[in-house]
């Protein structure tokens, strides 16, 4: 009986220590962001041990990394009725209370957690303080004052110390981050995390190099820790952001990082779409289409992927994959969207119409529609979308194009913006001219186009053409007094030019206009100004009938 009784213990330890020696696989696992070998060996553990809420609770927060929300609850359920430290799944249902912005209902579950539990104990703060941090609606405040607390029962706890560098470098306090992980680091030499979060802090700085040589670091100590090839591929994006001369240098270093990455973490459809974001970043269309065509192999009912199909589809030429794509996408329920999948929706629509013939003309203005959400959404979408008026502005479709620039202008803090300013001011002009009476839409654009003049003309006052167009609106307008102020701004602006410049043909040509201009405005009222004006013409252009009829007549 003693025998037996030595053997039952044995066994029962050795099922404990195996139980326990995979909890800690799993957990490495999700440290090197192998998501999918953690759920197996997860899914292992519960399957072989029902009754452990710890497991479920791990299982649960896998699948919430995942983006799996319906299986991360279902695993939370059930590990609440777990007999062996079921608390925790209280807190996985709290961090699904703060996706959904309930924090009073996050808070009492996070009570729930750690109700019953010793004060010392410090875990449950860990991944309360993860909740706050990874949320859909982060509170890194929060966090802070959680893990802080924690880090003052056991000081040295590198989990506390790793979680609380987190929130510090998310809520943009980098020193604070810094100092964490570096003690982090000191305390256990082996935590390739915390050497990885130094690197990537110095990646924030934008002292690139700096950065790649702290991830060469980590890989020499493990070449197949996956994590860092992504940070390497972040870092060789955002170098080629700053070194234009470089860039395709770059992008293909950050392509081949990525592709390290995820060769080392899993290709399932979470890493995919993570991939997919990064080709998106990195201006890759063709591999993104490949990828997500990929992924409607895993997943054909994703609303997501439609996202990445229409993406692709549009830079690859492929308009009505592009807008069979993306009108299912938007048109989902359970789409989160963003400004870029409204611009893309328009950029296609557009792209459509003008290929038609004849052009599509009200498939334009349900892209102008289109394009009009994406910068409400996403304002920084302005210099892009102006380069679809200039598609417009093209194949003078003006009226069109001035629609699609007045989006554009919208957004006070465009690179592009005294450019989009001309281009909406010029289309303007040029849809109105020639129209014998002016309707009311047409004046108020016309009155919107001189403002927008006005602003180039504050912002550079030597942009002769911006008072030439000013001149050709008010005439349009029937404004006398305005047209000739603006046509002799342009004079003025244009003699301040290069003596080159001056003598190209384009040039003449619109000094020939102002002059012309101003000789039959003042004929009414000086005839002496208006001789003088046509003078200049004729400097101009010897030949020109015009201003030489307009002398006879004169005399």
């Amino acid at each position: 009986m003693k025998k037996v009784f030595i053997y039952a213990v044995v066994m029962l330890f050795s099922v404990f220590v195996g139980k326990a020696q995979d909890i800690k696989q799993a957990k490495s696992a999700i440290d090197a962001e192998q998501y999918e070998v953690a759920k197996k060996t997860l899914e292992s553990i519960t399957a072989s041990s029902p009754s452990d809420g710890y497991a479920k609770f791990l299982l649960g927060y896998v699948c919430l990394l995942k983006g799996n929300h319906e299986a991360a609850k279902k695993n939370f359920d059930a590990g609440i009725a777990c007999s062996s430290k079921a608390n925790f799944n209280y807190i996985g249902l709290g961090f699904m209370a703060l996706d959904k912005e309930n924090v009073a209902e996050a808070d009492k579950d996070f009570g729930l957690a750690c109700k019953s539990v010793d004060k010392k104990t410090i875990e449950e703060s860990v991944f309360i303080g993860k909740a706050y941090c990874y949320s859909v609606h982060p509170n890194y405040n929060k966090a802070i004052e959680i893990l802080t607390k924690a880090r003052l029962i056991d000081p040295k706890n590198t989990s506390v110390l790793l979680a609380l560098a987190d929130a510090y470098k998310l809520n943009k306090q980098q020193n604070e981050s810094y100092e964490l992980y570096r003690e982090a680091f000191r305390e256990d030499g082996t935590l390739l995390r915390a050497k990885m979060g130094l690197g990537a802090l110095i990646k924030n700085t934008h002292n690139f190099p700096a950065a790649v040589t702290s991830f060469n670091e980590v890989i020499a100590m493990n070449p197949n820790y996956g994590p860092v090839y992504r940070e390497l591929a972040e870092t060789e994006y955002l170098w080629a952001l700053n070194d234009g001369r470089n860039y395709d240098s770059h992008i293909s270093k950050a392509l081949g990082f990525y592709e390290k990455y995820m060769s080392l973490t899993d290709y399932s459809l979470e890493s995919r779409m993570r991939h997919a974001d990064f080709l998106i970043l990195a201006k890759d269309y063709k591999a993104l289409e490949t990828e997500a065509n990929e992924m409607t192999k895993l997943d054909k009912v994703n609303p997501k992927i439609y996202r990445y199909l229409g993406y692709s589809a549009y830079h690859n030429n492929n308009l009505d994959v592009a807008l069979n794509s993306l009108n299912s996408f938007v048109s989902n329920p359970s789409s989160k969207l963003i400004g870029r999948d409204y611009y893309y929706l328009g950029a296609s629509k557009l792209g459509k119409a003008l290929i038609a013939t004849p052009v599509d003309t009200v498939a334009i203005s349900n892209g102008v529609l289109d394009l009009k959400k994406s910068i409400e959404m996403t304002p920084n979408l302005a210099g892009e979308i102006s380069d679809l008026g200039k598609k417009l502005f093209e194949k003078k479709l003006y009226s069109k194009a001035a629609s699609v620039y007045e989006i554009a202008i919208s957004n006070a803090e465009s690179k592009s913006l005294l450019l989009d300013n001309f281009y909406f001011a010029s289309a303007a002009y040029w849809s109105c001219a020639g129209v014998e009476k002016l309707n009311s839409h047409q004046t108020e654009l016309l009155n919107k186009a001189d403002l927008s003049l006005d602003k180039i003309i504050t912002a550079s006052p030597t942009t002769q053409d911006a008072y030439l167009f000013k001149a050709r609106i008010q005439v349009l307008l029937k404004n006398d007094i305005m047209v000739a102020k603006n046509y002799e701004d342009f004079v003025i602006a244009a003699n301040k030019k290069d003596p080159t410049e001056l003598a190209s043909k384009g040039m003449k040509s619109k000094l020939i206009e102002a002059y012309n201009n101003l000789g039959i405005i003042y004929s009414a009222t000086d005839k002496v100004k208006a001789k003088e004006s046509f003078d200049k013409t004729l400097l101009v252009d010897p030949a020109n009938q015009y201003a030489i009829d307009q002398l006879k007549i004169l005399k």
